[in-house]
């Protein structure tokens, strides 16, 4: 259905009709987060499941099979991916929140074995439909060591009719074997002029500075200006903008219900822009703190400054589970200050 697809997805549109021609076993959608790369896969493995297609490729959305894909009930399609973005979906459901309610464990950011060793019985026997079968995972990097290697065997030796759908935001969390055994298909960053109509048309109030701050990413741009985050990015501004130990501890202390992903992500644009204005004279993330990052860039050494970026990319990879996140706060942005000290 091409109301599926974003505006920006056209082209890319396209050259997945040129792949079909020829489809591999398996196909890698890789790109920045919050572009719409899930979106985009769910469309393609809809068309190759409808059972009266378009001319131009997309699904019929009326046939027998694309009544059951929009119900994720297709019995020769299965989606694999985080009980954490199960439980996202179930929000609002009554049977969810029961659930949740019975059990303290917090729902898994990873792909588990028993996930993927359950498509095991999915492809080992005859589709429903005489047609393909179709598996999309994602996002890939939630594979731990022990589900990415038993997906590499499926990928290794291929059932007949059986095609893999991987979306990554990172390929390189992924083992190269699996990355070997796939074809990249890559979607684009969206033109900015285009990700800000959009935007603008979904009513978004200050369309440009959320674009910007998510780094021209439209789909992100969309979450963040939707959730309660602003208050809190902008505390977290403040602070870089005027660094000092005292108000880094205080800082520490009023953020730390504010997820740390979230935290070290703000942070590291915030290094990125600091580094372009001292280079090149340009801001990319914050343009509204322009006159703060130059007096800041002024401030720092180069090589001080590339290792704080080194740095907080490290922290960005443990802050999914810090094992204390106030204290993990209170460290980014105690060592963050000192480069200005």
């Amino acid at each position: 259905m091409k109301d599926a697809l974003y505006p920006w997805q056209q082209i890319a549109w396209q050259q997945w009709q040129q792949l079909r021609a020829r489809l591999p076993h398996a196909i890698l959608f890789h790109g920045p987060e919050g572009i719409g790369k899930t979106a985009f896969a769910e469309t393609c493995a809809q068309a190759l499941l409808c059972e009266t297609p378009m001319a131009d490729g997309h699904a019929c959305g009326s046939c027998v099979a694309c009544g059951w894909f929009s119900q994720y009930s297709h019995p020769d399609y299965r989606r694999v991916r985080p009980e954490a973005l199960e439980e996202d979906d179930a929000d609002g459901d009554e049977e969810g929140e029961s659930k949740k309610s019975k059990s303290t464990k917090a729902p898994s950011k990873d792909i588990r074995i028993e996930q993927v060793r359950a498509l095991g019985d999915f492809i080992n026997v005859s589709t429903h439909r005489s047609g393909l079968r179709v598996i999309l995972l994602h996002p890939a990097e939630a594979l731990n060591t022990a589900s990415a290697n038993s997906l590499l065997k499926m990928l290794e030796e291929p059932p007949p009719q059986t095609v893999f759908l991987l979306i990554t935001h990172s390929l390189d969390r992924l083992l190269p074997t699996i990355l070997s055994r796939c074809r990249k298909f890559a979607l684009a960053m969206p033109d900015r002029q285009q990700a800000l109509q959009w935007l603008q048309e979904q009513k978004v109030k200050d369309a440009e500075g959320w674009l910007a701050e998510h780094g021209g990413a439209p789909l992100a741009a969309l979450d963040a200006s939707q959730d309660d985050s602003r208050e809190a990015m902008d505390d977290l501004l403040r602070q870089l903008a005027q660094p000092g130990i005292d108000t880094a501890l205080r800082t520490a202390e009023r953020l730390q219900k504010t997820p740390v992903s979230a935290l070290v992500a703000w942070q590291q644009r915030w290094l990125y822009d600091v580094l372009s204005v001292k280079l090149s004279g340009t801001i990319r993330y914050y343009p509204r703190y322009g006159k703060e990052l130059g007096a800041l860039a002024a401030r720092v050494d180069t090589t001080a400054l590339l290792q704080a970026i080194k740095s907080v990319g490290e922290r960005r990879a443990i802050a999914e589970h810090p094992l204390a996140p106030r204290l993990f706060v209170e460290d980014m942005l105690l060592d963050y200050a000192k480069l200005f000290s």
